[in-house]
């Protein structure tokens, strides 16, 4: 199970800076796209991704009401998975097959109050579902236990897919996400608002791969 590092910034500056403090710990992270429609937050523009260049690994958590219009701009970052969200679009199936003909893997965001079967007929056309245990557009925004036993669902009828979780992570609650069985944890501010960055994160995957109901074993991190 890993960590996946959430790089969420409204603007050119800090965004650079959370993806060069990320280079220090990690090869793999997900850029998170806000447009103020599909989530009333706003976040970095497509031109802002043009600016900062790095030799890391991404996906993209697009939290749009059109995914396809940055398809070009997050290719160009780097990005080779993009997770788009099943409520943004009207037909999920389109957005799937433009991620396919792309070339891009293709990832589901599930918002907290969608129920696993309205979206289970498309798990078998994804690389990736990932839930959403807050609601979508806010830093920090409170943990949704309920999306525990959401998880618990899917993993029983797709124990193959490769399920995530995003939102309200820290120490507890990754180990409770995987103790429900994703594959991995996407983390913003118990990872960013750390004083040690790096150390939040080793914290972070020790503690997802534990059992939660034991004490995480960070002494690896000291």
């Amino acid at each position: 199970m890993r960590v996946t590092p959430a790089v969420l910034a409204n603007d050119l500056t800090t965004f650079g800076q959370l993806i060069e403090v990320s280079e220090t710990f990690t090869d793999y992270v997900q850029i998170d796209i806000m447009d103020g429609v599909f989530v009333p937050s706003t976040g970095i523009g497509i031109s802002d991704l043009a600016g900062v260049k790095t030799l890391l690994k991404s996906e993209a958590h697009l939290m749009v009401a059109h995914p396809e219009d940055w398809l070009e701009a997050v290719a160009n970052f780097g990005s080779e998975e993009v997770i788009f969200h099943y409520e943004a679009v009207a037909d999920p199936e389109a957005t799937i097959s433009l991620l396919r003909d792309t070339d891009f893997r293709a990832g589901l965001a599930i918002n907290p109050d969608t129920p696993v079967g309205e979206f289970l007929s498309l798990a078998d056309s994804v690389d990736t579902v990932m839930f959403m245990a807050v609601h979508p557009g806010f830093y920090g925004a409170p943990f949704i236990p309920a999306v525990l036993d959401k998880i618990k669902d899917l993993r029983a009828q797709r124990p193959f897919l490769n399920i995530g979780i995003d939102g309200g992570m820290n120490l507890e609650t990754a180990g409770l996400a995987g103790d429900a069985g994703v594959d991995f944890v996407c983390v913003g501010s118990a990872i960013f608002k750390a004083p040690d960055p790096a150390h939040a994160y080793c914290q972070l995957k020790a503690s997802l791969n534990r059992s939660a109901t034991n004490p995480a074993d960070v002494r690896d991190c000291d």
